[in-house]
């Protein structure tokens, strides 16, 4: 088919055409975009925690203060492991994903000259590697002499555990085992290396970031336990430890409680709620596309009823006509699709400076592309069957 007398049919309808272009620019720009968001958010929410997060829970409390902090904690402890069903128990100071971090920035030398990046403090009472089922991946655990008081929010213990993200961004190329760094004038040294552990709150490439450090129960650890069980016994299991907490303790507060797979919910409940509101964007985008393109090729084919009778008198067939429109409206969608990528590229690039979104990625633009030309066909093939039914005799009617 000759493009000849589309071309000229287009530039006989400059303001019709250039307006359906320009919205299917619109909807390609901002599909390319949404799709991406979708994309990184789903991505997020599927992030690797490092735990075993099956059959965990735990209780937040108002914790305890003062010279009974640490017997007071050790009791209740103590308590909640005699819970059936409870294999192990341990106070932290926050968990993954609990939208709470104790931050730090390493000092790489004594005299605080070379600075690393912003990592998260994570600490715990005997045995909270095991609880959350960390995978220890280089060195050892922590020692029970090596759990011992803090000075302010510092433990007093050298030890430390890393994750393998942070080894790798202070010492690359190097065995972690044994190197240390500086947190103001304390000196702390790596006894191992975690595979994955992330921050209570993502950070891009610095989520693992983590430093994990050890200590007995007191003021600063006594607030959050984490109770490991197996999976059918933690609603049970979670119910008990709470009524044993405020059986010991009848003063105290459980602030909340509650499973991992909650607090994991919790976390990402943001982002479903976006992904859900960027996917239902577009899909009413590609409805009002649609409308837009059989709408207007349906005021065409009414407008040219004794065009299309005379190419039918002169031979032409319905497939012909068929092939036209559908033709007509390719070439359309082609021109949408063309401004609409640049038009994409420039809403990514404002999107990077404000959001810090990531680069669009080039793979995104024919998914946009794609997903329009078949909307741009489905939506003119039924004006386009209604134009290749018109006969041949409508020629010799008068308009």
């Amino acid at each position: 088919m000759e493009l000849r007398p589309i071309l000229s049919a287009l530039r006989r309808h400059k303001l019709a055409t250039g307006l359906l272009v320009l919205e299917i620019a619109v909807a390609c720009a901002i599909l390319c975009n949404a799709v991406f968001m979708i994309r990184q958010r789903l991505v997020e929410m599927q992030v690797h925690t490092g735990l075993i997060e099956s059959g965990l829970t735990w209780l937040m409390t108002d914790g305890v203060s003062g010279d009974d902090a640490t017997p007071v904690t050790e009791r209740n402890l103590a308590a909640l492991r005699g819970i059936g069903g409870v294999q192990s128990v341990a106070t932290v100071v926050s968990l993954p994903l609990a939208n709470n971090d104790m931050n730090f920035n390493p000092s790489m030398d004594a005299d605080g000259r070379r600075r690393g990046p912003n990592a998260q403090l994570m600490l715990g009472s005997p045995g909270y590697l095991q609880t959350l089922g960390l995978k220890l991946v280089e060195g050892r655990d922590f020692a029970a002499d090596e759990y011992a008081g803090m000075d302010v929010w510092l433990p007093q213990s050298s030890s430390m555990i890393v994750t393998r993200a942070l080894a790798e961004r202070l010492w690359p190329g190097k065995d972690a085992l044994g190197q240390v760094f500086w947190i103001g004038k304390r000196r702390f040294q790596v006894i191992g290396v975690v595979e994955h552990m992330v921050r209570g709150e993502l950070r891009g490439t610095a989520s693992e970031y983590v430093a994990l450090f050890a200590a007995r129960p007191g003021s600063s650890l006594s607030a959050l336990y984490v109770l490991r069980t197996d999976t059918a016994s933690r609603d049970r299991v979670l119910r008990e430890a709470a009524d044993k907490l405020m059986a010991l303790n009848p003063q105290m507060l459980i602030n909340d409680k509650g499973t991992y797979t909650y607090l994991r919910d919790d976390y990402f409940a943001n982002d479903r709620a976006m992904a859900w509101l960027l996917a239902t964007v577009c899909v009413a985008l590609l409805v009002v596309t649609a409308l837009g393109i059989g709408g207007l090729a349906s005021f065409w084919v009414a407008q040219r009823r004794k065009q299309i009778g005379v190419r039918r008198a002169i031979g032409a067939t319905r497939c012909d006509i068929l092939r036209y429109f559908q033709t007509e409206n390719f070439l359309i969608v082609t021109g949408g699709v063309v401004l609409g990528m640049a038009l994409a590229y420039v809403i990514n690039l404002l999107l990077m400076e404000h959001y810090e979104l990531p680069r669009l990625p080039v793979s995104y633009f024919p998914i946009g592309a794609l997903a329009l030309w078949a909307i741009g066909q489905l939506a003119v093939l039924g004006p386009a069957l209604r134009a290749a039914r018109v006969p041949p005799v409508v020629a010799t009617r008068s308009v």
